[in-house]
């Protein structure tokens, strides 16, 4: 196959059988999708997979052999699954690096509040949102409750058709005259991303007072037990093909689960190589990689160490070495040139939509400002990958110069001394309630982090 082109798309040069292959990939992609709402569902079904094909815990899978497979469960909001390689871990790893978090709202620490017989829940949006394409749509609530005993109670309303959905409220048109002159950054403000949780109450119960009843009945929740919750309201709509053609996938959560199940199934398929692969999948990437399950923080460096020391390789400077020696992909969407809105990209530096997994050299905002700048030897070898491989692939950029802007975990790898190039799926509507990718881009991920782990 032609893997570089701006003329001919992904799909015009597939071969039947390699359409076929990339829709059926995508039917496991959507299912993903469909389960994985939030970080902690995600690592769930990461972690069951892993241990289906053979994944053990680091600490009771030692001594490490070539072909071992291990992995680490961070906090259950974040994971790395490894396959030792041939090769000694000094001489470097092959690291895929993606983040199962999404944009999303967040139920604040004490989020029940009843005005005018409305009972509403409070929220703080988490990510970088357009907050006024979160109202009027179905939202799903998904996450954890510790109640006052330390009891754990999951909850998951929302998603299963037979449930109910909340939703947040805008203003009607024919009194909106006022809100329409705002920005669209100020037609909603945080403080009303506020869900409708109920109305109803019977004798002389107020409203939140029934509210709170039916979660006690239900889950055993007092209002005090929000204060030691995670609770995230996200799109209840599942996800969908799209176009006439069925060519794209509309859904929630693709920045980055598009990247995130293309970096878990290559690994769970890629053969042993004669380096050790590492498939990371990290939380808070959305908000700057803070916190314990964050790539601020030291699990992963933690959990390379421990693989040293499980393979006999741990010695002065080990772990230095090892991650200086490492390759990495910075496994994270780009956007795409969207035809109604061309004034904010440049055509001919910007990925297209259905042309392959995006290659991109630089991220950060203006003069590069926070960017991982990967180098041309690096850039050249990760090229040599995919057209030796027959991956279909392409260069992006996020936006004009002084137009766009953003980042990715990379910066936080090329620290530590890894060759590092930020390598993902180009989108539409990134950021939005229901993101837009082509299933041709997605099944290209998946083939260009396959070949990478498998190359020399």
């Amino acid at each position: 196959m032609e893997t570089y082109s701006r003329t001919k798309s992904v799909w015009q040069r597939m071969n039947r059988q390699e359409r076929e292959a990339a829709v059926q990939y995508c039917e496991g992609y959507k299912d993903f999708l469909d389960h994985c709402r939030t970080e902690r569902l995600a690592v769930k079904r990461i972690m069951k997979e892993a241990e289906d094909r053979g994944f053990h815990l680091l600490s009771a899978h030692q001594p490490l052999k070539p072909g071992d497979r291990v992995c680490l469960n961070q906090k259950g909001k974040s994971a790395v699954l490894a396959v030792i390689g041939r090769k000694p871990l000094t001489e470097g790893l092959k690291i895929v690096g993606s983040h199962i978090d999404s944009p999303r709202l967040d139920l604040k620490a004490n989020p029940v509040n009843e005005q005018d017989g409305i009972v509403y829940f409070r929220t703080h949006y988490y990510g970088g949102i357009k907050k006024y394409q979160w109202t009027c749509i179905p939202l799903a609530l998904i996450g954890v409750v510790y109640t006052r005993d330390g009891k754990k109670t999951e909850i998951n309303i929302g998603m299963d058709p037979s449930d109910p959905v909340f939703c947040i409220s805008d203003l009607l048109i024919h009194m909106a005259q006022d809100q329409m002159k705002k920005t669209l950054a100020d037609g909603i403000t945080g403080e009303q991303l506020q869900a409708i949780a109920g109305i109803h109450s019977e004798d002389s119960q107020k409203p939140k007072e029934a509210v709170m009843a039916l979660l006690k009945e239900k889950y055993g929740i007092e209002e005090e037990d929000f204060t030691s919750a995670e609770l995230e309201l996200v799109p209840a709509d599942k996800s969908r093909d799209a176009g006439l053609d069925r060519s794209l996938i509309l859904s929630y959560g693709q920045d980055d689960r598009v990247c995130s199940y293309a970096n878990l199934t290559a690994i769970l398929n890629a053969e042993p190589g004669e380096y050790t692969q590492v498939a990371l999948l990290t939380d808070k990437e959305e908000i700057g990689s803070y916190g314990n399950t964050g790539m601020e923080s030291s699990y992963f460096t933690t959990f390379v160490k421990e693989l040293l020391i499980a393979a006999g390789s741990y010695g002065p400077a080990a772990l230095e070495k090892t991650l200086a020696a490492s390759e990495v992909l910075s496994a994270d969407v780009n956007s795409c040139l969207d035809p109604m809105f061309p004034e904010v990209t440049e055509k001919d530096n910007s990925a297209l939509l259905g042309y392959g997994i995006c290659v991109t050299k630089f991220t950060g905002a203006r003069g590069k400002s926070g960017s991982n700048d990967a180098n041309a030897e690096y850039l050249s070898k990760i090229r040599g990958i995919f057209n030796e491989a027959g991956v279909p692939w392409q260069i992006g950029e996020l936006g004009k110069v002084d137009q766009g802007g953003g980042g990715t975990i990379a910066f936080m790898m090329a620290d530590w001394g890894c060759e590092v190039v930020d390598c993902g799926t180009a989108m539409l509507s990134m950021h939005a309630p229901m993101d837009l990718v082509s299933k041709a881009d997605a099944y290209t991920t998946y083939l260009a982090y396959k070949a990478f782990f498998e190359s020399r």
